[in-house]
């Protein structure tokens, strides 16, 4: 089925029935970030074990279709993996991985970049970690 064309099948499947909704109760880490150009608001939610690797992953976002799914896929990329599995997920893997964007909407893949980065973040604070190559998100709309 094609959507005019401007949103891949894969896009239109995690917008219409996007995995891992929800909060997680006393999370390991939870990111919210936002793009105020266009209104959209992502918040990641991780349950990291003491092994490092995230157990459950949910997401809430308030935003368009290309948001909805980039959350959905995002959380997908990182469920199971170890932290430092989740830091390689990019907005270009995201989008790879939903078959592209429009170019007007690549904003959104980098938003869930950014949120899962602002989840592990929080985690650091929380457990009082580093991760390497991880910075202090710009975009974290907690502060």
């Amino acid at each position: 089925m094609s959507y005019d064309g401007v949103y891949s099948d894969k896009v239109m499947d995690h917008f219409m029935n996007p995995r891992n909704v929800g909060e997680i109760e006393g999370a390991s880490g939870v990111g919210t970030v936002g793009n105020a150009k266009c209104g959209d608001i992502m918040r990641i939610y991780l349950d990291i074990d003491d092994d490092g690797i995230i157990r459950d992953c949910k997401f809430k976002t308030f935003g368009c279709g290309a948001a909805v799914a980039s959350s959905s896929m995002a959380t997908e990329m990182v469920k199971g993996k170890s932290i430092q599995e989740a830091m390689q997920v990019t907005n270009k893997a995201v989008m790879e991985a939903l078959d592209g964007l429009p170019q007007v909407k690549i904003h959104c893949s980098l938003l869930a970049e950014e949120a899962i980065h602002a989840a592990l973040w929080d985690y650091c604070e929380k457990h009082n970690v580093t991760i390497e190559g991880l910075k202090r998100p710009k975009n974290d709309i907690n502060d």
